[in-house]
């Protein structure tokens, strides 16, 4: 089976800057990782890879974060 290739640096920085964005949109909020995880429908493992950087969340995912926390989606992309 082959391994997959992980991304360049440069995208992983850029990967961990929108998962800082998301934690502070989401601490701003008042809110948990759990209250997140459950108005997303995801686990909190999940989403605690998406904040941490670990993971790169589908387009759905990050609509679905970005609606439960209450911030606008280019607000948690923006460069």
């Amino acid at each position: 089976m082959p391994r997959s290739v992980p991304p360049p640096d440069h995208v992983l920085v850029r990967r961990r800057a929108v998962g800082d964005r998301i934690r502070a949109a989401r601490l701003a909020a008042g809110l948990t990782q759990q209250d997140i995880a459950e108005r997303t429908g995801m686990d909190r493992a999940t989403y605690n890879r998406i904040e941490q950087g670990h993971s790169s969340p589908l387009l759905d995912s990050l609509f679905l974060i970005s609606d439960a926390i209450g911030a606008p989606l280019a607000e948690l992309l923006r460069e």
